[in-house]
């Protein structure tokens, strides 16, 4: 099933504990439905030092959060809205904003 929401794309989380909240996508995992937002949904994970990390600690990443908890933001609304598909005159298959009908690829 493709997702309307891909990599770069700005977004706001509509549900749990980051609601409300902007970000952009960092990285979309089409097998388990779940996008990467940067600096939302931070969880702290203990590290064993290794030879990635010199140091072990407690450190922050980002956890992945359901596609369908997300809506992208359109610039023209100013706010969270739905996506369609459209092809062009030109015949590319693009994005675009079901409220006001702005292409939504760049």
């Amino acid at each position: 099933m493709p997702f309307k929401i891909k990599k770069d794309d700005q977004i706001m989380v509509m549900t749990g504990k980051e609601r409300g909240k902007t970000g952009k996508v960092s990285r979309v995992n089409p097998e388990k439905a779940t996008a990467l937002v940067e600096k939302l949904n931070m969880v702290k994970r203990h590290q064993k030092p290794s030879a990635k990390h010199k140091h072990g600690g407690i450190i922050e990443k980002e956890a992945p959060i359901a596609i369908s908890n997300l809506m992208i933001l359109c610039e023209k609304c100013k706010g969270p809205v739905r996506a369609g598909y459209k092809v062009l005159d030109t015949g590319k298959k693009v994005r675009y904003c079901k409220k006001c009908g702005e292409v939504l690829d760049k």
